[in-house]
């Protein structure tokens, strides 16, 4: 179990980064260290695949062509999504809206099966609810009146990366869940190579001849970025993921989802080399223990649905 719960908070502290690379690598810009991140992601993938333990065999043509979708739909549109949103709206609202994905998966899957009462549900949702306003208030509430469209283009974005990561979750733990589901790190190879073919794409949008301007140190640091989110925040977190899932109790694994969220923020903090303001402070923590609660809820009565959750954050 210890080395379950190491293992699920990598990937989460990890996870976490993605909320601040996007601000770290200017003057180039989120297009680049998508198509790079991705990029690096996807060759890491195929070199693997040298090895016939990690090449998508006896995996039915369909859901190749599924998996390819999904890390090119998925992984790439999740994180434009989020690096605007971070870029718009600064270091509290991405993480706090983003991190409701466990509970509006889990409201999705007791539409279905009704596992758990609303009722119960009440007080949990109500607190996420307050506590992503409250951030989002606070944000705006600080902002001058030139930065607020700004700010709403963000919350806007932030809302968009977490409808992409619930549809993704969604198809991913249809997979998953199926008798003849194929092995994780199979699948993370094939949505790899899908996100490198779906970065490709986004060729036209790049502009690395910044790279002629740039210092040194700017181009350098971009390198790092894009190899570190490439093969640690993609591959090595996927990895180090499925240890989790396979290690811990669903409940406390669940709750473990919500730690990508708390890093993204101490990690946007750090970034702006500031301390969070009372409200913002306040609202996170309204919204953690919300979710946590909301897991909590969920977790109790349930064995099959509780597995939707835990589905998406294997990939």
């Amino acid at each position: 179990m210890l080395l379950g719960i190491v293992a699920g908070l990598t990937t989460c502290a990890l996870w976490g980064l993605t909320f601040i690379a996007p601000r770290a690598i200017a003057p180039f810009t989120a297009w680049d260290l998508t198509i790079a991140r991705y990029g690096i992601f996807g060759l890491a993938c195929l070199l693997l695949m040298a090895d016939r333990r990690f090449r998508p065999i006896g995996i039915i043509p369909s859901r190749v062509l599924l998996g390819l979708i999904l890390g090119g739909v998925g992984y790439v549109g999740y994180f434009i999504s989020t690096a605007f949103a971070v870029q718009l709206a600064g270091a509290a609202v991405p993480p706090v809206i983003i991190g409701t994905m466990p509970v509006f998966l889990a409201i999705i899957a007791n539409i279905r099966d009704r596992s758990a009462p609303w009722k119960a549900l009440a007080l949990p949702l109500a607190l996420v609810a307050i506590g992503v306003a409250i951030v989002n208030a606070a944000t705006v509430g600080t902002a001058d009146a030139a930065a607020t469209p700004s700010i709403f283009l963000g919350v806007l974005a932030s809302s968009a990366a977490l409808v992409i990561w619930i549809a993704y979750g969604m198809a991913n733990a249809a997979v998953m869940r199926s008798a003849d589901a194929p092995d994780g790190l199979q699948w993370t190879g094939l949505q790899g190579i899908g996100a490198a073919i779906g970065s490709l794409l986004l060729l036209p949008l790049a502009s690395f001849d910044i790279a002629d301007t740039a210092s040194a140190l700017e181009t350098a640091r971009f390198a790092a970025w894009a190899l570190v989110m490439g093969l640690a925040g993609s591959w090595f977190a996927t990895w180090c993921w499925v240890i989790a899932s396979r290690r811990l109790p669903l409940a406390l694994a669940a709750q473990l989802i919500v730690a990508e969220a708390v890093f993204g923020l101490a990690y946007g903090f750090m970034f702006e080399g500031r301390f969070p303001s009372p409200a913002e402070a306040i609202g996170a923590a309204m919204q953690f223990v919300g979710v946590c609660s909301a897991i909590a809820v969920f977790s109790k009565p349930r064995a099959p649905s509780s597995l939707s959750q835990m589905s998406v954050a294997q990939i």
